[in-house]
Order: C-alpha cells, then sequence, then structure tokens
C-alpha cells in the first residue's frame, strides 16, 4: 500500500530536470511535504506499530478467552497507538501554491503565503530530537507580516528528520524558501 506523505513526489539529487526549476511538483495546489522523513522518525513509527500489532493479537487472544471489556480496551490502546504512529509520520513542514503548514504532534498552523515576510535559515541553538536540551545548529524560520518579533521555527538540523542529515536538511530548506519566494508576494 503506498504512503503517500512519506515519500517527497521527485528527487532532489542531480538530475538535469530538477537542476532547472527549483520547485519541481507538477500540482502545486496539493499540499506536500518537499523532503522525506528521516530515520528516527520512520524507525519510531514501526516501533509504534510493532508494538500495536502485538497489542492487537493480545486483544484477539482475550477476546476468544470471552472477556469482551478487556479485549475492546486492549483493541482500543491498539488504535491509539497506531494514530499516535500516523501522526508522528505526518508532522513536518508543508507547501502549496496557497500556503504553509507547520504540523506538530497536537497542533497545525496553516499560513498563507500572503502573510509570510520571510523564510530562511538562521544558526541559532535548536532543540536536540524535540527534547528540552538544546544544542548549536541550523534552523528554517518564517517570519510572518502579522507577528514581526516572533519567528516560527519549521525545521531543524537535530530534529528526527534531519539528525545526521545535513545536505538533505539544506535541501529542504532551499526547497521551502524556493515555495516562499514564489509565491510570497512582493511588496
Amino acid at each position: 500500500m503506498p504512503l503517500p506523505f512519506l515519500t517527497a513526489d521527485r528527487d532532489f539529487g542531480g538530475s538535469d530536470e530538477s537542476a532547472s526549476t527549483a520547485l519541481p511538483f507538477d500540482d502545486r495546489d496539493q499540499w506536500r511535504r518537499p523532503y522525506r522523513p528521516g530515520p528516527y522518525r520512520v524507525g519510531a513509527a514501526a516501533l509504534l506499530l510493532l508494538l500495536a500489532s502485538y497489542v492487537l493479537s493480545a486483544a484477539v487472544i482475550i477476546a476468544l478467552a470471552r472477556d469482551v471489556p478487556a479485549a475492546a480496551l486492549c483493541g482500543g490502546l491498539a488504535v491509539v497507538i497506531i494514530a499516535v504512529a500516523v501522526r508522528a509520520l505526518r508532522m513536518g513542514t508543508w507547501v502549496n501554491s496557497r500556503g504553509l503548514r507547520h504540523v506538530a504532534f497536537f497542533s497545525t498552523q496553516t499560513v498563507d503565503w500572503g502573510r509570510v515576510t520571510s523564510a530562511r535559515t538562521v544558526q541559532q541553538p535548536v532543540r536536540w530530537l524535540g527534547l528540552p536540551r538544546t544544542v548549536q545548529g541550523q534552523a528554517l524560520v518564517l517570519v510572518r507580516r502579522d507577528r514581526q518579533d516572533e519567528q516560527t521555527t519549521l525545521l531543524t538540523t537535530h530534529n528526527a528528520d534531519f539528525l545526521g542529515r545535513f545536505e538533505a536538511f539544506d535541501r529542504a530548506a532551499d526547497s521551502v524558501e524556493a515555495w516562499a519566494d514564489e509565491y510570497r508576494p512582493r511588496r
């Protein structure tokens, strides 16, 4: 079963086609993540899905023992674990011709390109794998017209998608910046 939210539509490698255009997508009205999810995010989701399979097996065994409330509880727990895994895979920065969408675990924030002042890469302390510990790294930040004094961090070199993959971070940041440059209105 193909999972389109797991892969970028095109390879951003050294092909001549991708070098000629910064935005290599055919349908720009569809929400796209311009990078592939990192190995830490995919690995964590795979472990959660493995745990969910064990919990579902336990639910079937409990149901065969005719303890329906306990089987329903195990089944509900498995559904919650699967939902957490899918949400973890959906997290990230998504773009289309209308705007930019930053998907966190508990929230989703969508910003129209008309409200974006800039999307730029800066050197700053960043959170390591989303934990409270900070390390020096790069971050792609979004500055909005309605919140000039506040920057939203979209991507970092030390999050679950780019930890140890600095070239992938550079390609993803360049791609998001290219979307912002193309669709942001000039003032």
